[in-house]
């Protein structure tokens, strides 16, 4: 069961979800700080909310996290 913080999953995962949560996951970012990594977007601790979200919704329609970097750095992958 998912803590009740976290942002719901959609049902299945499209192609325009993965859009979606690629850039939740590529705003949301680390930033490095003296207390730690925060959410370079909305401050929070890293991973934020939204960026935990992309990364589920991603491993969720089945991509590994070297796909997931690939995508993120302007790469292609066959999605599953």
């Amino acid at each position: 069961m998912e803590p009740t913080d976290e942002l719901p999953l959609p049902p299945y995962v499209t192609k325009e979800d993965v859009v979606f949560a690629l850039r939740a996951v590529s705003v949301h970012a680390a930033e490095h700080r003296p207390d730690g990594e925060r959410c370079r977007k909305d401050d929070a601790r890293h991973p934020c909310r939204l960026h935990r979200w992309g990364r589920r919704v991603l491993q969720k329609r089945g991509l590994t996290d070297g796909q997931i970097q690939t995508l993120l750095a302007g790469g292609t992958v066959v999605l599953p």
